[in-house]
């Protein structure tokens, strides 16, 4: 609770979002999804009454409908729009066009999938409940399958390669002798631009055939020169740009190394065989040994996934944000951890011990569950993998680069 309050307060913070409806909306957005799981909390805590547990879940989640499909995507169009001049005084009218165009999209998104009934309306929450679960599940299983991969790579000891001081010393010298020769052939440039532009007031003073000439044929052969010398210098500067990453790569290798001694290390170590586990498990295992412990570990990956999801689309957001785009971005989060929640949900629904799901199940509508759960077992599947095979081109390319240079 305490990391999703301070995560709000730097959102404001870094990407200095100072229109008011978009502090609204993404709080609006935040706080429902976060009563998701404390409903879900309360139900096996069996707090509240029934009726009031059940109010509570309708009420929730018409809510975070209404802004997830209505109200947020509006205002992405919105400010969107503003930002391009010439469509500014007809903002309003080019937002409804865009908002228009996302209904239209997302209302088709059901048609390949089997998720529609006949039962429910229109704008039934079973209708849209299941579109936003579509998108959210895909989302999360792409996140999960890559993250199981991820941290067992990034935290097991098994995985680090053996880094020495003398290592990133001896790329350092390399990168220093690489940042003088660049330098040195700058110099050259600036000087052989120098002694042409001296040469050319010398002859411009000559006059004659031969005079014009001579300022001829030493202004191609200057040129030819500064050529040369320049693709020697770009050469150079990408070579420095690779050894660079390559320095900051070994010293952050360097850095794990030293922190996998320490009882934090060991612990996320642990923690990585345990991703490893469970990323097998997952893979090869269509069901879990039993819904209560089912329940518990998806929960905890979840939770963990949802703040791992949270920093990596800050840190993502931040690095491509500006004054103009903040306010997008910080609404196309919103839309994004909003879907995320009540994919949770879904998915979560199925973990549950099934003395618990009947309000669950209630409120939610006749949802084709299981096609959730096979969606996610898929695309985790194929994040997984490609995930794994990423990470091992990856890693077995490290060593090569390393001794290459």
């Amino acid at each position: 609770c305490c990391f999703f309050t301070n995560f709000t307060v730097s959102l404001y913070f870094c990407f200095q979002v100072r229109q008011y409806v978009v502090q609204v909306v993404f709080s609006v957005t935040f706080a429902f999804s976060c009563t998701m799981f404390e409903l879900i909390i309360f139900e096996i805590l069996g707090a509240l009454s029934s009726t009031s547990r059940y109010f509570h879940w309708k009420l929730n989640l018409y809510v975070i409908l209404l802004v997830l499909i209505f109200v947020v995507p509006f205002y992405i169009g919105y400010f969107v729009v503003s930002n391009i001049r010439l469509l500014h005084r007809q903002r309003l009218l080019f937002a409804c066009m865009v908002w228009f165009t996302f209904m239209y999209f997302f209302w088709k998104l059901g048609d390949p999938f089997p998720i529609l009934s006949p039962k429910h309306g229109i704008l039934s929450i079973e209708q849209l409940i299941s579109r936003v679960g579509v998108i959210g599940v895909t989302l999360m299983a792409l996140l999960s399958g890559f993250g199981a991969v991820n941290c067992p790579y990034t935290y097991m000891s098994y995985f680090l390669r053996n880094v020495t001081e003398s290592d990133i010393l001896a790329l350092e010298r390399r990168l220093l002798q690489t940042m003088d020769m660049i330098v040195s052939k700058k110099k050259r440039i600036a000087m052989t631009r120098r002694q042409m532009y001296q040469r050319g007031e010398d002859q411009n003073k000559q006059t004659g055939f031969w005079g014009m000439i001579k300022s001829v044929t030493s202004t191609q052969t200057g040129s030819e020169n500064l050529s040369l010398i320049q693709q020697e210098v770009d050469a150079l500067e990408e070579l420095s740009r690779q050894l660079f990453l390559e320095t900051v790569d070994l010293q952050g290798t360097k850095e794990r190394i030293e922190y996998s001694k320490t009882f934090q290390g060991k612990y996320f170590n642990f923690l990585g065989y345990f991703f490893s586990i469970y990323c097998v498990w997952k893979i090869f295992m269509v069901k879990f040994w039993s819904q209560h412990i089912s329940f518990i570990l998806v929960g905890i990956i979840i939770v963990t996934s949802i703040r791992g999801l949270l920093i990596t689309l800050t840190k993502f957001f931040y690095a491509i944000s500006s004054s103009k785009s903040s306010n997008v971005i910080v609404l196309v989060l919103a839309q994004i951890m909003g879907m995320y929640f009540v994919s949770s949900v879904l998915l979560m629904r199925m973990s549950m011990p099934l003395e618990y799901r009947s309000i669950v199940t209630e409120v939610l509508g006749e949802l084709q569950f299981n096609f959730y759960h096979r969606w996610f077992d898929v695309i985790f599947l194929v994040s997984a993998l490609s995930s794994i095979l990423f990470l091992y081109l990856a890693h077995k390319q490290a060593p090569e680069k390393h001794m290459t240079l």
